[in-house]
């Protein structure tokens, strides 16, 4: 494909080499100790769909120093390696923030000027406060059917007492009425 560059997708790479590179990059190795990170580094088990990856620290953390960065199976999967290096270093600017600066933010002005030094210095990839990547569709866990249209509604978790619209306002003046009450089903390959 002359004139297309090929996009390397990073599906479940290992994350430590990139950690460790984009450390002597952009952090001078200040996230590791001798050869030991200070944080450590791993994929979400697939529960993370939301955000592309995030940063803690505390007493249920399993690291040695209590911090980890966790990025996003789901949604980094399929994506370019800049995708993954992006999320990775904004993760790790908060790693930094927080273990070597000493520091409490989320996206204050230390995070900025980090970002922003990183930013300038390269060009493989561009480190930002949110991502824009697209996220992974949820498949509905419910289908609602009222019993008067059987008209179909797909819901992602059950609601008490939800009636069918367009039939309260057909045949009750657009009041909720009993008559109209959805019923439930757990959706299936029919569907």
């Amino acid at each position: 494909m002359k004139g297309h560059p090929l996009i390397k997708l990073m599906s479940l790479v290992p994350l430590l080499p990139i950690f460790h590179k984009l450390n002597r990059e952009n952090f001078d190795n200040s996230l590791v100790k001798g050869s030991q990170s200070i944080v450590s580094v791993r994929w979400s088990d697939g529960r993370l769909r939301n955000t592309a990856g995030f940063y803690q620290r505390g007493p249920r953390v399993n690291s040695p120093y209590g911090s980890e960065i966790v990025l996003s199976r789901p949604v980094l999967k399929n994506l370019p390696q800049s995708a993954v290096e992006s999320t990775l270093c904004h993760e790790m600017i908060h790693a930094w923030i927080d273990l070597v600066l000493g520091v409490k933010e989320a996206h204050g002005p230390n995070f900025r000027a980090r970002m922003a030094v990183i930013n300038s210095s390269q060009d493989r990839f561009q480190v930002s406060i949110r991502h824009n990547f697209p996220l992974p569709k949820k498949t509905p866990k419910w289908v609602a059917i009222c019993p008067i249209c059987e008209r179909n509604s797909f819901y992602n978790r059950l609601v008490r007492g939800a009636a069918c619209k367009s039939c309260c306002d057909k045949l009750h003046d657009g009041k909720w009425h009993a008559s109209c009450l959805l019923t439930y089903h757990t959706v299936s390959k029919e569907y």
